[in-house]
């Protein structure tokens, strides 16, 4: 029974040290004083793709090699290893310090990019707050600014597009919203600044229709003493938008809007006739 215990005794010692010295190696690298050391084997790791481990060795030399001739290449590749674990915040962080720091350096431009890149991977879905997105459009607009003449500020031009986009979607489900939850108001100001603020949009045409939409619901369910008025600016809306879509697949539905909202001054003006007379 002894004789078994110490067989037992020995064997977990074995795959103990077994474990240690599996790991000795790195774990001593990364508590050894010889940076130059540290250096080279971070790079190895960092070019063989380990990129945790290489970030844990970068930590720790990028103070300790700031002032130096290698100080330069370190923190880009500090830079580059976030970029790689997917800490998108951390890694624009370190491409701006560094496009800042070495301004004259042959990788600024590329580090200038990274940081508003970054911004633009951080952009949500159009759903979710555009914070970031509109971030994200300065950045890449600020590397184009200075560097006009760089191949990838065509590349910065496509990713603007593709924010701005998003940011059109936004605003387009955002006048929607207001139209879907009965504040029609609000719909037809949130539509009409969508289409001032992309005068391009996509979705112009269907704006414009739900912009009728939304004000002779308005006009609707407002006192009569005002129908007419807001009758009469969704009747001006059709005009302006069927000489615009003559053709448009909702023209019987926004002339529908028309035809209701001219029906709808004539009541209004009918009921306060009555309520005239009534007074009198």
């Amino acid at each position: 029974m002894f004789i078994n215990k110490q067989i037992v005794f020995s064997s977990i010692l074995i795959v103990v040290l077994g474990m240690q010295g599996c790991k000795s190696k790195f774990e001593k690298l990364k508590a050894s004083t010889n940076i130059a050391q540290k250096y080279q084997e971070g790079v190895k790791l960092y070019n063989k793709k380990s990129y945790t481990k290489a970030l844990s060795l970068f930590d720790d030399l990028v103070g300790r090699y700031r002032g130096q001739a290698e100080a330069e290449d370190l923190y880009f590749y500090f830079s580059y290893t976030h970029y790689y674990l997917r800490d998108y915040i951390t890694a624009r962080y370190h491409f701006k310090i560094f496009a800042d720091t070495y301004p004259s350096s042959a990788k600024a431009e590329e580090c200038r990019y990274m940081a508003a890149y970054c911004f633009y991977l951080e952009s949500p879905t159009h759903s979710l707050d555009q914070a970031n997105t509109i971030k994200a459009i300065e950045a890449l607009q600020l590397f184009i600014n200075l560097y006009p003449r760089s191949d990838r500020s065509q590349e910065a031009a496509k990713l603007i597009e593709d924010l701005r986009n998003k940011l059109e979607i936004k605003s387009f489900e955002n006048a929607k919203m207001y139209l879907e939850i009965g504040d029609y108001k609000s719909a037809v100001i949130a539509f009409k600044n969508s289409m001032r603020d992309y005068p391009d949009t996509k979705f112009a045409e269907e704006m414009e229709y739900l912009t009728i939409q939304a004000q002779y619901m308005y006009a609707k369910n407002s006192f009569e003493n005002k129908q007419e008025e807001r009758f009469n600016e969704a009747i001006q809306l059709f005009a302006e938008f069927i000489e615009s879509y003559p053709g448009s697949k909702f023209a019987k539905d926004a002339e529908q809007f028309k035809m209701d909202s001219e029906k709808g001054i004539e009541n209004a003006k009918k009921l306060l006739a009555l309520e005239t007379s009534t007074a009198k």
